[in-house]
């Protein structure tokens, strides 16, 4: 009795199709858009239209049903991908390209202290200002918020209290950044009179504005600690508070972490509050407790408008070094969350 082998297999397309059907869809649609005039987005629309259509008409007839549905899904994906993607690539290129022949040794090393005109000024002074209100903003903001994510898993579980505490976080977090301005405004004016402009208002201000995001990530990485671990800490005599600072904090330590820097990164471009309670200034000013400090936000508006070509150059050229802070803490939030993650068992 002899055996045969079956073999059993079905009709594919090439795996240079997709790119096959995309440049034909590309030209296809770039023909009428020469003709009417269309512009670059609506071009590339027909193309992405006539590629969703083409694409699986072609799959149906050689691979089937299933595969042309599976091909039409999957293109609708990349598509929805890449309309996500594009806004933030045309930024980054508009960006770069406008803010790029500001940067220069001199930009970022002078302030704008007596220049005059077309004259060489740099974003040195609101540099300082940034990371020092910054900073600040972080040193008020993140044991509030790290404390009241303890109290909220590890002791207020179902109480009264804690909802009015998550349903005020949650009040916070729409908070505009201009009412958070006022209350600083409104704070440093009842203390030190109506004068009073100072970079610690800066931090009151944006200190608000982090404590939301800083009591959810806290509050959320905490609750994912496994029961377990405190159970096996009581058992072994251990007292609660000692539980949650060798335990639960340092098991929870990497996303508290990120938290706290992503936290960081989202108040970073705020321009309102900071106008509003810590002023502007074109020199350099170390000191939080006394006199205007300018930021970031604020000498690109203040650059903005001058209405001045070089005004507009400098305004590109601070707004590149600030995109450029927010992806170096973003990338430096990752790192850091996966140097604490807790060691996974295999």
């Amino acid at each position: 009795m002899t055996s045969a082998s079956l073999h059993i297999s079905q009709a594919r397309l090439p795996r240079w199709a997709p790119l096959l059907v995309g440049v034909m869809a590309l030209a296809l649609a770039g023909l009428p858009a020469l003709l009417s005039g269309w512009g670059v987005v609506t071009w590339l629309f027909a193309a992405l239209v006539v590629f969703l259509i083409a694409m699986p008409v072609w799959s149906r007839l050689v691979e089937g049903r299933r595969s042309a549905t599976d091909r039409f899904v999957t293109a609708l994906v990349w598509a929805a991908f890449a309309v996500a993607v594009s806004p933030l690539v045309w930024l980054l290129w508009v960006v770069i390209s406008n803010g790029l022949p500001a940067i220069n040794a001199a930009f970022l090393s002078q302030s704008m202290l007596n220049v005059i005109g077309d004259e060489q000024g740099g974003i040195y002074h609101a540099l300082i200002g940034t990371l020092l209100i910054t900073v600040a903003a972080a040193v008020i903001s993140v044991p509030i918020g790290i404390l009241t994510a303890v109290y909220l898993v590890e002791y207020g579980t179902r109480s009264r209290v804690a909802r009015v505490i998550t349903f005020l976080v949650d009040v916070m977090t729409g908070i505009p950044s201009i009412v958070a301005g006022l209350f600083a405004l409104a704070l440093l004016v009842l203390l030190f009179g109506p004068a009073f402009r100072a970079g610690i208002g800066g931090s009151i201000a944006l200190s608000l504005l982090m404590i939301p995001t800083v009591v959810r990530s806290s509050e959320e990485m905490m609750r994912l600690v496994p029961d377990d671990l405190r159970e096996a800490s009581y058992a072994l005599g251990v007292p609660k508070w000692r539980t949650i600072t060798r335990v639960v904090l340092p098991t929870a330590l990497s996303g508290i972490i990120t938290g706290v820097v992503l936290a960081v990164s989202r108040v970073i471009g705020e321009t309102a509050p900071l106008l509003v309670v810590a002023g502007a200034t074109d020199g350099v000013n170390t000191n939080l407790f006394d006199g205007r400090m300018t930021t970031l936000p604020v000498f690109i508006f203040s650059q903005y408008s001058t209405s001045t070509p070089v005004g507009y150059e400098r305004a590109w050229g601070g707004a590149l070094v600030l995109i450029a802070l927010v992806m170096v803490l973003n990338l430096v939030a990752r790192i850091i969350g996966r140097i604490f993650a807790p060691a996974k068992g295999h």
